[in-house]
């Protein structure tokens, strides 16, 4: 009968030998999901011998993370700004950009009880987010894809903010009405040419959350030219985008009348995100 250290390593070397980025740590996040324990615990209990009724599902979840399903669909969760979300296929998983996203945002200066919308929401991360981080915010979510709205309600379900959020179904603004204080939009930005040579990992996320167009840039700037036609914005507009393309976005902006356009770095240095105001 193996140990729980033994195990560990054995599957530390085959993550590795399958190309899994960071192998210990995915097999440890593994290990403890299958245990039901947290993955601190195990160091408690590495001399621990695993019997056969424990390996047998931690074997099958092994097999399939090597074969590429990202870690957060096979535990189900991932935690985001403190809070622990469901994550499946139905919608984009939530990085960590998105996390420095979040932090950028709540330093602006807001309004008393802004109106906030959070433009293509997947599973609600920014959405939940901010409502949870602003109590007197009125929040709306909308996105084009039935399946993450359902996932989207299921975590503000989970986090007792059902009746803080709003979820429409629409394509871009197309499902909302009225204008905004802030506008918040982490759209499709990758080039779909680029959408094959992706990691297999990002591949398991919806392709309509990756497709950004032909250059990558089209979704952005088709919400860029509807939040000016249609007048939609009285404050802050703050987007995720591809980390090349700051120049041509910000070129955009100013050229719709767009004001104080601010690119800002991510953890690597990218210029990762876009703030502009109108109205």
């Amino acid at each position: 009968m193996k140990t729980v250290l033994e195990v560990l390593n054995a599957t530390k070397d085959y993550f590795a030998k399958h190309g899994v980025e960071s192998p210990r740590l995915n097999a440890e996040h593994l290990m403890a999901h299958a245990l039901g324990k947290k993955r601190l615990d195990l160091y408690l209990e590495f001399d621990r011998p695993l019997g056969e009724r424990e390996l047998e599902p931690l074997r099958e979840q092994v097999r399939r993370r090597a074969a590429g399903v990202p870690l957060q669909h096979l535990l189900g969760t991932v935690e985001f700004h403190g809070r622990e979300f469901l994550t499946d296929a139905r919608a984009l998983i939530p990085r960590p950009e998105t996390e420095l996203l979040m932090e950028l945002v709540l330093r602006e200066p807001l309004p008393a009880n802004p109106r906030v919308l959070d433009v293509g929401t997947g599973s609600g991360v920014i959405a939940l987010t901010l409502a949870a981080e602003l109590p007197e915010a009125i929040v709306e979510a909308v996105d084009i894809s039935p399946e993450a709205l359902s996932l989207a309600r299921e975590n503000a379900e989970r986090l007792s903010l059902s009746e803080r959020v709003r979820f429409f179904e629409g394509n871009l603004l197309s499902g909302v009405e009225g204008a905004y204080d802030l506008i918040v939009a982490n759209l499709p930005y990758i080039a779909a040419e680029e959408i094959a040579s992706l990691s297999r990992e990002v591949r398991h996320d919806p392709r309509l959350a990756l497709d950004g167009g032909a250059v990558g840039c089209e979704i952005i700037e088709r919400l860029i030219g509807q939040i000016r036609e249609e007048n939609r914005l009285r404050g802050l507009l703050a987007m995720e985008i591809g980390h090349d393309q700051s120049e041509r976005l910000a070129a955009e902006l100013a050229r719709q009348n767009y004001r104080d356009i601010r690119p800002v770095a991510d953890y690597q240095g990218a210029l990762r995100f876009l703030f502009a105001t109108y109205g």
